[in-house]
């Protein structure tokens, strides 16, 4: 885990974070679970969709690689892991995200081919975690590559919360708002499921492949004449009650709370001082000038924050994400303080396109920034292009892939 530039206190924010992802990595997660529970037949097809499926793969092969009879790895490009060959048949495919295009269309070949391929006695067992709602899609007939590039685009130009843009790229596809179960035939299922939403809602993880649509008629204000086309091509999802539902048993395994908490308590053996532990959402940047005030007016301790905050998007971003985002407005209020820090990163090692975490800020972030010749923080933030400046400034924190997605999480220190 890097940050370029370190002081004692940036180090005790990279070191919590770090320790505390153990609680929440996918194979830690999956291999605990299944310690305790029996996999759904005696033989199971894997299917691993997200972020962290390599991940919580390898926790499914640690204690019942006799009980796989194939593996499907569905994940984002640079999450793949090494299998052992002998083990099992292991598939793997490096899909889209955040934006989908015509991989992502591949991906749902494929995963319906696995499905339909498994024998009738085989156990279907899910591994669900954060970016599966852009790395696989199964459009209708009269939909393409273009229209779902399209589609996403104007979604995370809105600024909408996580929630209400699943809610939308559930009603055009033909696997999500639980559609894909209708595809999988009579097969005991079961599925353990990373949360990367807020409420751990199955519905919204990943756009609830196998979760019965709870949010129905509840779409964010008036879309697009051409989202309404998508949309009059798709069935209606189905209901909860429906037969497809009936054999399949859900799982969270591990979620932003869980993180939180472990946080809390490394802290405390670490003998800081906790003076809050909270969710936070909405505007990044307004949330980040909110969280620095709390630092400067509150007491000497840690200050725990986790959720995920958005970023309207102008028409020509700059680079970064939500976490740099929110770390650069609160640098612009630590600015002179010598005794706060905050780290601002996403928990699975990346913070919207690019590949870096997010974001690691203090009381001279705006002077080095400044002397490395980089635009003003109110322009960086203005454009969204927080990440050019932080770079400049030496405040970047890259952690590579961590096998886990729970959000984000946010660490404040003030000595």
């Amino acid at each position: 885990m890097k940050s370029l530039y370190k002081t004692g206190a940036r180090d005790v924010l990279l070191n919590l974070f770090s320790m505390s992802l153990q609680v929440v990595n996918g194979q830690q997660c999956v291999a605990n679970f299944l310690s305790r529970h029996a996999l759904p037949a005696p033989k199971v097809r894997v299917i691993a969709i997200g972020k962290a499926a390599a991940s919580m793969l390898q926790g499914v092969l640690a204690g019942h690689a006799r009980q796989v009879e194939a593996g499907l790895v569905i994940t984002k490009a640079g999450h793949t892991e090494r299998f052992d060959a002998e083990l099992t048949s292991i598939t793997q495919f490096e899909s889209a995200h955040p934006y989908p295009d015509q991989r992502s269309i591949e991906a749902g070949r494929l995963l319906l081919d696995f499905i339909e391929q498994a024998p009738r006695d085989t156990g279907l067992l899910f591994l669900i975690s954060g970016g599966a709602s852009s790395l696989v899609e199964v459009l209708p007939d009269a939909g393409d590559v273009e229209q779902l590039q399209k589609l996403n685009h104007w979604l995370l130009a809105q600024g909408w919360p996580i929630d209400q843009m699943n809610q939308v790229r559930k009603s055009v596809s033909l696997i999500k708002a639980g559609r894909l179960a209708r595809w999988i035939g009579g097969h005991a299922v079961m599925q353990l499921v990373i949360s990367d939403v807020p409420g751990n809602d199955l519905s919204v993880i990943g756009s609830g492949l196998l979760a019965a649509d709870t949010h129905v008629g509840s779409l964010p204000g008036a879309l697009p004449d051409w989202i309404v086309q998508m949309q009059a091509q798709v069935p209606a999802a189905p209901a909860a009650n429906e037969a497809c539902f009936a054999r399949i048993e859900s799982h969270i395994i591990a979620s932003n709370h869980l993180l939180r908490a472990e946080v809390t308590r490394l802290a405390g053996a670490m003998g800081y001082t906790v003076r809050c532990n909270q969710f936070v959402d909405g505007d990044a940047a307004r949330q980040g000038l909110a969280l620095a005030r709390m630092l400067i007016e509150g007491a000497a301790g840690i200050y725990i924050w986790g959720g995920e905050t958005v970023v309207p998007l102008p028409p020509q971003p700059g680079q970064g994400g939500r976490c740099q985002h929110l770390a650069l407005a609160a640098a612009q209020i630590l600015a002179g303080h010598d005794n706060m820090t905050l780290l601002a990163v996403g928990s699975d090692g990346t913070d919207g396109p690019g590949e870096v975490a997010g974001a690691l800020v203090d009381g001279h972030t705006l002077e080095r920034g400044r002397d490395a010749g980089a635009l003003t923080a109110a322009e960086a933030l203005q454009r969204a292009d927080a990440g050019r400046f932080l770079a400049a400034s030496g405040d970047l924190v890259d952690t590579g892939p961590t096998g886990t997605n729970v959000m984000d999480l946010i660490i404040g220190l003030k000595t």
